[in-house]
């Protein structure tokens, strides 16, 4: 059975967002029980910088229906502070906290910088197996050495998923590619841009159709060899993130949920 594909943004809280999608004059407090009226999960960016406090994981549970997803990305601490190494005590306590969102959690995301290139391979592969089976993890590299048969296995290995990213650092081609061959149980597309030049996110200002119509063809085959595709489009993509749905709107094809929720 084909899984869904769920799309949504990475983060909810642009005040450039009231007005051109949120209500003029919300409150910041009321962004998130807005957006997830349109969307059906989102992309937490704060979880990078620390691991947020139970009662404000517990505010965000509060504030979704049920179906509703939250895919955290993993602290920095662990992938740019320490590498890697000795790191299994915040991830411990990452994965708790994760776990306060009960049926809310989505995949976690580890992102690593451009300079963390194969020569930490040791420390990767150590890693892996501190991961927890009761959470899907995805991984996404930003050196394209990375991108090698090698890796593709020991993920698979692992269960865990490539982030296939829509960016300056890996080609569109090589990433579309591989969308063909996940190597976990959900797929995980970021949708970031070739740059961070945009400042205004109130509207749209660049035109990604074609790119999004190619992704939108290998999304309907990746969504039938895993359970779930999550696309998460970036404020930079166009200008203005909630407005770059429109390619993926496209209702049931092939047993897949296309689009948006709910």
């Amino acid at each position: 059975m084909a899984g869904e594909v769920r799309v949504g943004t990475q983060g909810w809280n642009y005040a450039q967002w009231a007005g051109p999608f949120y209500p003029e004059g919300t409150r910041a407090e009321d962004y998130l029980r807005l957006y997830a009226r349109a969307f059906g999960t989102v992309e937490v960016d704060s979880t990078f910088y620390a691991i947020p406090p139970e009662k404000t994981v517990r505010g965000w549970a509060s504030k979704v229906p049920a179906q509703f997803r939250f895919a955290l990305k993993l602290p920095q601490e662990i992938t740019h502070v320490r590498r890697l190494v000795a790191c299994r005590d915040v991830l411990e306590e990452f994965d708790q906290r994760a776990r306060v969102l009960g049926e809310h959690l989505g995949p976690v995301l580890v992102q690593f910088g451009p300079e963390f290139g194969p020569d930490h391979r040791p420390a990767f592969e150590r890693f892996l197996p501190m991961l927890p089976t009761d959470i899907r993890y995805a991984v996404e590299f930003r050196q394209p050495q990375w991108l090698t048969r090698g890796t593709l296995d020991l993920l698979r290995e692992h269960g865990v998923s490539l982030a296939l990213v829509e960016g300056r650092w890996v080609g569109r081609e090589r990433m579309l590619r591989l969308a063909e061959e996940p190597t976990g149980a959900v797929g995980y597309v970021r949708m970031m841009g070739p740059d961070r030049s945009l400042e205004d996110f109130s509207h749209v200002q660049v035109d990604r159709s074609a790119e999004l119509g190619q992704w939108a063809a290998v999304l309907v085959r990746l969504a039938e060899r895993v359970r779930a595709v999550h696309v998460y489009v970036n404020n930079h993509f166009e200008g203005h993130s909630p407005d770059a749905r429109g390619a993926f709107d496209s209702g049931r094809a092939d047993g897949a949920v296309l689009g948006w929720w709910p």
